[in-house]
């Protein structure tokens, strides 16, 4: 990670583009002479897993928008395209997630863990299950405490926006009784 002062996090995302770019030329020097299977493991590999280190701090910001480029570039890559396919159509066909979308279900991973199994306690102690002062239907929902925040800066933090992507869920989907289990549908219902 590379913090500045700010904590706007803009060298980190300009140093995991340059990254991410430096590896999509190198993929499409040697892209001739690979599979489509093959491409999509070295993309996954070198690109997705810069773009997913670290991804849950950028999450709401502009920035994400910058590394959705590099993501679209490693997919037209990995199928050869030449603008003739929308980004969208490129990334629906490869089965990934957009950047936000991975940001999303990575946030919501880390949220069920916490949930179930209570660890760590800096990050359980963060979460507080929504409960009504009177009876209301949304009290067994399984729902987060969305908490008030006065400033941007605070709107960052997992605290906020954790019950915010949580509460988003479907009950059916926050309900899944293992972690492999809640990975694959909120995985179809992202990708959605």
């Amino acid at each position: 990670m590379t913090l500045d002062r700010h904590l706007a996090l803009s060298h980190h995302t300009s140093n995991v583009r340059r990254a991410g770019y430096f590896h999509i030329r190198a993929l499409s020097h040697i892209r001739p002479s690979l599979t489509e299977d093959m491409a999509i493991t070295v993309a996954a590999s070198m690109v997705h897993s810069r773009l997913d280190y670290a991804n849950s701090l950028v999450h709401g910001q502009t920035n994400v928008k910058r590394l959705q480029s590099v993501q679209n570039s490693a997919a037209r890559v990995v199928l050869k395209d030449n603008h003739q396919l929308s980004s969208g159509d490129l990334l629906r066909k490869l089965h990934w997630l957009s950047v936000q979308s991975r940001t999303e279900f990575k946030i919501a991973c880390i949220t069920y863990k916490v949930l179930t199994t209570g660890q760590p306690t800096c990050l359980s102690t963060l979460l507080n299950h929504y409960t009504p002062l009177r009876t209301l239907r949304s009290a067994n929902q399984y729902l987060l405490q969305h908490p008030r925040v006065s400033t941007e800066f605070a709107k960052r933090s997992l605290s906020y926006f954790a019950p915010k992507i949580w509460n988003n869920i479907p009950l059916d989907i926050r309900l899944c009784s293992t972690l492999p289990t809640f990975k694959r549908h909120l995985k179809t219902y992202l990708f959605k």
